[in-house]
Formats: structure tokens, C-alpha cells, sequence
């Protein structure tokens, strides 16, 4: 009798547990929902009413009385180009040959460290290495390709990490079943791994993307500041040698050096939307790759 009491007891108890638990989950999830709610809602708050058409496609001029991003938004999408095209193919390089090439050790372990630890390395220090080394002893300046070199460094070991995490989900069978039929190494690699772990890279390019259209820090100290929007089709390509703010950068100058926060909350909104399209893009086409991998 008394042992059918205490299992009672027991089990009473570990329903009131149970119970505070998810209390405490739901209320901590709903209290990150509210406060991104309230976050996104006085940004556009502020700042919705600056943005329109003028604002997107002109520069600030005081001669001319317009204020706009046009320039910003041309050096962020420059920088973005320019970062991707070279550390995607890097990153996956780097991944591919650490998850399937090099053999457990030493090596391998050190390079792995170095990826995690430069990952955890802050924007700021980045910044000033790319200022140094890019920016003095190679003589480029403050440029674009100098912050897109130094975003480089930032982004690798994100796209590479993401990269080794989805080739590592790819079933050990499709590998033994590739070698089964004759097929080499490298023609597994193209033709079933990497199309099976696509959404996984997909996922971590994007996540770069996200990053490098957040800093400011680091490019502050290596792409400069200058918001000209270039005149010409072919002073896009000579635009990456000289200066220019990306729309991150033209935030903190707005909000701090110039004290125009109608501006800086403007650019806080069209950064919102750019990153909403940014993960919706992301989970698009995950869910493709994955439909078309269940295929």
C-alpha cells in the first residue's frame, strides 16, 4: 500500500515539474517573439516614412537637397559579389578535402581549430589586420576589394563548417554503393555528394551573405566611407579599387558622425526587408534542393 503511494507521489510530482518546465519554455519563447515583434515595429516605426523611391535610387547631396543610398546599396551588392565569388569555392574546397580527402590527425584537427577560432574572432580585429596587411603593406587602400578581402577571412570558416556538417549527413552507403559501380572519387563527390548536401551549403553561402550585409566594424577600417554612386557602366568595375560605405556603414555614420537617425532608421528598414528576402530565399531553396533529393 505504501509502495503505491510513493509511485503516486512520484509520479504527482514529476507532472508539477513537467508542467513548470513548459511554462518556463513557452514563456521564454514567447518573450524572444516579442521582443524581435517590438524591435522590427519601432524600426519601421521610425523609419518607414523615409523610405520611398528618391530615397532608394538617389545619393545625398547637399547642393542638390537629396538624401538617398543608391551608392551604398551599389557597394553592398559589389562587396557581396566579390566576397562569394572567392570564398565559397574556398570554403567548400577546404571543406571537401577535410571531410573526404585528409585522413584523422593532426592536421585535420589543427586546421578544424583554426576555422572555430577564427570564427570567434571579433569584426574589429579583422578590420584592422585587413587595414595593415590589404590596405597598407599590399598598398590598396581604402577600397572595396580590401573589405572584401578582409570579409574573406570572416565568412570561411562559416561556409566551411556548414559545408563539412552537410557532407557529414550524407549516408556512409551512397559512398560505398558510388565505389560498388567503379565510380572515382571525384565523380562521387560531384555527382552524389555535393547535390545531396546542397541545402546544407546553400544554407551556410546565405548565412555568409547575412553576415557580411550586418558589418561594419571591419569595414570601416577597409572600404572606407565614400557613398558616390559610379556614372558609368564601366565605373562599376573601377568602383571596387576606390572607397565606398556599404549600407551598414552609411547606419553608423548617419546615427553617430552626422546625427540624422530619420536616415540611419531608413537604412534599419531596408537592412529588415533585405534580411526577411535573404531567409526566405534560404528556406526556398532548401525545400527544392530537398524535394528534389527525396526524388
Amino acid at each position: 500500500m505504501n509502495d503505491n503511494r510513493d509511485l503516486s507521489f512520484q509520479w504527482n510530482r514529476r507532472k508539477i515539474n513537467d508542467v513548470i518546465l513548459y511554462a518556463l519554455i513557452y514563456i521564454c519563447a514567447s518573450l524572444s517573439v516579442v521582443i524581435l515583434v517590438g524591435i522590427i515595429a519601432y524600426v519601421f516605426i521610425r523609419g518607414v516614412g523615409s523610405v520611398n523611391i528618391g530615397f532608394l535610387t538617389s545619393v545625398t547631396s547637399v547642393l542638390k537637397g537629396t538624401v538617398g543610398i543608391a551608392g551604398n546599396i551599389v557597394n553592398t551588392v559589389l562587396i557581396i559579389f566579390l566576397t562569394m565569388i572567392l570564398a565559397t569555392p574556398i570554403g567548400v574546397g577546404a571543406a571537401i578535402y577535410l571531410n573526404e580527402y585528409a585522413k584523422p590527425g593532426k592536421l585535420v584537427s589543427l586546421i578544424e581549430f583554426a576555422t572555430e577560432t577564427l570564427s570567434g574572432i571579433p569584426s574589429i580585429i579583422f578590420g584592422l589586420f585587413g587595414m595593415m596587411f590589404f590596405g597598407q603593406t599590399l598598398g590598396m587602400g581604402y577600397s572595396l576589394i580590401t573589405g572584401s578581402l578582409t570579409l574573406i577571412l570572416m565568412v570561411l570558416p562559416l561556409i566551411t563548417r556548414n559545408t563539412q556538417e552537410a557532407l557529414k549527413t550524407v549516408p556512409d552507403g551512397y559512398r560505398q554503393g558510388a565505389v560498388g559501380l567503379g565510380a572515382g572519387k571525384w565523380h562521387t563527390i560531384r555527382t552524389i555528394l555535393l547535390p545531396c548536401s546542397m541545402p546544407g551549403i546553400i544554407t551556410g553561402v546565405i548565412l555568409a551573405i547575412g553576415r557580411i550585409v550586418g558589418e561594419s566594424a571591419a569595414l570601416l577600417f577597409t572600404a572606407g566611407s565614400a557613398k558616390a554612386l559610379p556614372k558609368t557602366l564601366t565605373g562599376i568595375f573601377s568602383k571596387i579599387f576606390e572607397s565606398g560605405g556599404t549600407m551598414t556603414v552609411q547606419l553608423y555614420l548617419s546615427a553617430t558622425s552626422e546625427g540624422d537617425f530619420d536616415t540611419a532608421f531608413a537604412i534599419a528598414v531596408v537592412l529588415l526587408i533585405l534580411v526577411f528576402l535573404i531567409n526566405i530565399g534560404t528556406k526556398k531553396l532548401t525545400k527544392k534542393y530537398d524535394v528534389t533529393r527525396e526524388k
